[in-house]
């Protein structure tokens, strides 16, 4: 599937009816999403791939579109009914658990995909947590993080490497009553992190 074809599949997902302020539940842009997915695609990184914080399930729907036997976990079950229903409206199966990132156990997969909160709200130190599960669970990361934070990264993913980085225009909607503008582009930096540790 080409990238195009990807982000047009990823645009017609439902996005989040009620988000959460407090779990930062910013939906990934299709646009953002296709890169991401596809640049694993290239690096041949799509074999299992766990979403973690998958919300309405775009990172893992486009994991699988590519391929990849995919799953997807949240702590939001509204989210995940969302998640569900789009993962049939694309014609494509995907594992959706309940979870809470900081307490998921299960066993090691090839590729973590995330968009994860990034800290400005959650009180219990946001893509921290997530960074951490995702290092104990997989060799390789796909994550997004604010503009200028790679220096932080480099240095809390220490002894995994990050092995490249990205700067991506993310369209933010619209979505709590506090933002002010209908879309506001902001900055975002791509991660691609491996774990060499991580058993395959």
């Amino acid at each position: 599937m080409k990238k195009r074809r990807l982000e047009i599949a990823l645009e017609g997902l439902e996005g989040f009816s009620s988000p959460s302020l407090e779990w930062e539940q910013y939906a990934t842009p299709a646009r953002v999403a296709a890169d991401m997915l596809y640049l694993a695609s290239l690096r041949g990184d799509l074999g299992e791939v766990l979403d973690l914080g998958c919300g309405t399930g775009i990172l893992a729907i486009g994991a699988a579109l590519l391929g990849a036997r995919a799953i997807g976990v949240d702590i939001d079950p509204s989210a995940l009914q969302v998640a569900r229903s789009n993962a049939r409206k694309a014609g494509v199966h995907v594992d959706f658990i309940l979870a809470d990132v900081r307490t998921l156990v299960m066993a090691s997969i090839d590729t973590v995909v995330m968009n994860p909160p990034f800290g400005a709200q959650w009180s219990s130190g946001g893509d921290r947590q997530f960074l951490i599960k995702a290092m104990e669970l997989a060799p390789v990361i796909y994550s997004l993080h604010n503009a200028g934070s790679v220096g932080f990264i480099r240095k809390f993913v220490e002894p995994c490497r990050v092995e490249e980085v990205y700067e991506v225009e993310f369209p933010l909607k619209r979505c709590f009553d506090f933002h002010s503008c209908k879309v506001k582009q902001i900055q975002v930096e791509l991660f691609r992190i491996v774990c060499p540790d991580v058993p395959e």
